[in-house]
């Protein structure tokens, strides 16, 4: 339990300095078709719906991999 807590930890903190400094990788995130964007006069809605789906997809392939 221990050794997934820390490789969970060191991905995260990889990812966080991935997207600080590197943000162009990341520039495809939310602008997907399907993303819904909203904007008001006074106030934007935002729903990434399809970048979502993406990550769960991804996710999902790596957990199972690791589990087999």
């Amino acid at each position: 339990m221990s050794r997934w807590l820390i490789i969970a930890g060191v991905a995260l903190v990889t990812l966080g300095l991935l997207v600080h400094f590197a943000p162009w990788l990341f520039h495809w995130f939310g602008k997907l078709p399907g993303d819904i964007n909203v904007r008001s006069d006074k106030s934007q809605l935002f729903i990434p719906i399809t970048s979502m789906i993406l990550i769960s997809i991804v996710l999902t392939i790596i957990l199972n991999l690791f589990n087999r």
